[in-house]
């Protein structure tokens, strides 16, 4: 009997529990007491909850057992955990953004003011040292800083371009000032500007300038772009909408626990990283260029020291100005003897002083002041903060989890599974879209991968190339990568190297890019011609086939075919566009002429010239 009455007992106990498992009536007198309270806390209207358990066969989430939530209930509380997650999702990159930023400005405020001190100690060193040589000048100084601000902060500037027009137009201001009882006409200072290069009036200061600038503000300020392509990426990133799939398998992460009576029983560890790796699948895709990007950003770094580096160049540009105006002095008479022999005498100016006056000889000798140590201690702290981000995508689910879905401690009996409280058996998904295939948890499309995101992946890997392409002293195709592919970037690097397009664009053979100079606004047909080929070469040989036969009210235009036509400069404007840069691609490149309202009489109908 005995064996008989615990047989009995135990076949009650099972079914007991058998009965609670299924939602069994014997479990509706469980109070909703505590679900009343958390979900009032999140200011529904506690008019909703239930006194008691009811049935669960309305829920379209949550297991269907005996249930503390209405149909209303679960449609709020998915919405709130929805919104919850994605404030998550913001709060837990705004720190790396904030970073970002910081190491924006303050690379950015240090390199500005190098450039600034820099100019500074020019205005404050050379009319004490070079009188009106420099005082008469004064603008084409100013200028120059000018167009280096413009190409540091990104501007459509080739530099060796930039730093070739200023010495050119250097050099003619200053002979015509030491040689004033001269005419020096335009044609002469054509012949002049031919000779510059083997006479070197300047000494060895351009070349040496060229060279390190070019190499010194590419690192710079490609270094800069990186940290804000770095930070829109983030921000553009952590606003990506979750997938409804996402929701659903958020809501029964977060809130199902409370509506089967179990409030207290946190997330499992796995669970909780398989329902988190299934909503961020496509940003964990980020991970392989995001770590190219920041390697490549902390290797560049190296380019900031040395004679070249950005440190001493940038903050150093009135070194090399001085060098070159200590040359042209030491060298004024050789070069007059040499200009003369090679052009021929000038006329005397009627109008001009008898004799040539003799300016006085300063020489400035400047001391390079050592660095201050700011740039060092910024390299120092962003190179520990790039490298602390490097796995910032990957471990975003991992981060989410244990800051902020109050995940358990542990994967035990007491830990909410998804179903009820008990262990959670599946293994954990890997990284990425690929490895989603197979996710218990949230149902994932792998063939359709978030648009967003691979745009910015594709940001990060333009972002990339620039870095590797300036780390070489390269300056490649610049483009602010929160444009839309449209544009054309900042200059080229060495002979040879391919600039970028836009996505899908076949790569250019070559970039070109010059000035359109020395055309003045009264001249004559022939004249303007004339003095466009021989003060623009780059206009004639192979890419040119024509030459510039434009009227001066018509149009010059410098395409690649005819439909690419770039910004259209009127010849009787030229001189309002002195620092106009027209960017030629291809080598094999065309000039051809139009009138504003329409086809130049006797071209081709695509306009093009014979």
């Amino acid at each position: 009997m005995e064996l008989r009455a615990r047989g009995w007992w135990l076949l009650y106990a099972a079914a007991v529990l058998v009965a609670c498992a299924r939602g069994d009536p014997a479990s509706k007198s469980r109070s909703c007491g505590e679900v009343r309270q958390i979900y009032g806390a999140k200011g529904f209207s506690l008019s909703d909850v239930p006194q008691a358990e009811i049935s669960g066969e309305h829920l379209r989430i949550c297991p269907q057992g005996y249930t503390c939530c209405t149909s209303e209930m679960e449609e709020n509380l998915a919405n709130r955990s929805r919104a919850e997650l994605e404030t998550a999702l913001l709060e837990g990159t705004r720190a790396l953004q904030a970073t970002l930023a910081a190491q924006q400005r303050g690379f950015d405020d240090h390199f500005q003011r190098l450039l600034n001190d820099s100019e500074r100690a020019l205005q404050e060193a050379f009319p004490g040292a070079f009188g009106e040589l420099y005082t008469q000048n004064a603008k084409a100084f100013r200028d120059l800083y000018a167009e280096l601000r413009l190409y540091y902060g990104g501007a459509n500037l080739h530099l060796q371009e930039t730093l070739a027009e200023f010495w050119a137009r250097l050099l003619e201001r200053l002979f015509r000032q030491l040689h004033p009882q001269l005419l020096l006409p335009d044609d002469y200072l054509d012949c002049l500007g031919k000779q510059a290069e083997p006479l070197r009036p300047f000494g060895e200061a351009p070349r040496e300038l060229r060279l390190r600038a070019t190499r010194a503000f590419v690192a710079a300020r490609t270094f800069v772009q990186g940290l804000g392509v770095a930070g829109d990426v983030v921000r553009k990133v952590a606003k990506v909408p979750l997938s409804p799939e996402c929701s659903r398998a958020v809501m029964k992460l977060v809130y199902c626990a409370h509506c089967l009576g179990v409030p207290g029983a946190r997330p499992c560890p796995d669970y909780c990283r398989n329902v988190l790796k299934g909503c961020l699948a496509n940003q964990a895709d980020l991970d392989a260029e995001w770590r190219n990007l920041l390697d490549s950003m902390v290797l560049i770094t190296d380019k900031f020291w040395g004679p070249s580096g950005a440190e001493s160049v940038v903050g150093g540009v009135h070194y090399w100005l001085a060098e070159a105006i200590n040359a042209l002095q030491d060298n004024s008479d050789t070069l007059t003897a040499k200009v003369i022999q090679g052009c021929g005498n000038p006329k005397v100016n009627p109008q001009g002083p008898g004799t040539e006056e003799k300016w006085p000889r300063g020489k400035l000798a400047l001391q390079e002041r050592p660095p201050a140590g700011t740039l060092q201690k910024l390299v120092s702290e962003a190179k520990a903060q790039l490298r602390d981000a490097q796995d910032f995508w990957i471990s975003l689910p991992g981060t989410l989890c244990s800051e902020k879905l109050a995940m358990s401690s542990a994967s035990d009996e007491r830990c909410w599974n998804g179903m009820a409280k008990g262990r959670y058996l599946p293994e954990v998904m890997g990284d990425g879209l690929a490895n989603q295939i197979n996710n218990p948890e949230v149902e994932v499309d792998i063939t359709k991968p978030d648009m967003t995101i691979r745009q910015q992946i594709m940001q990060l890997k333009i972002m990339t190339n620039r870095l590797r392409g300036a780390y070489n002293g390269n300056d490649l195709d610049f483009q602010d990568a929160s444009d839309d592919g449209s544009g054309s970037g900042g200059g080229r690097g060495q002979e040879g190297t391919h600039g970028r397009g836009s996505i899908g664009e076949p790569t250019m053979k070559a970039e070109l890019t010059s000035r359109v100079r020395g055309v003045k606004a009264d001249d004559s047909y022939s004249h303007a011609t004339e003095r466009i080929k021989q003060r623009n070469p780059w206009l004639t040989g192979r890419q040119h086939r024509k030459g510039a036969d434009c009227l001066p009210d018509e149009t010059l235009r410098i395409s690649t075919a005819p439909d690419k036509t770039f910004p259209n400069l009127t010849l009787n404007r030229l001189s309002e566009y002195g620092q106009q840069t027209v960017r030629l691609r291809e080598q094999e490149l065309w000039c051809g002429c139009a009138r504003a309202a329409g086809q130049h009489p006797g071209r081709a109908a695509n306009g093009r010239g014979h």
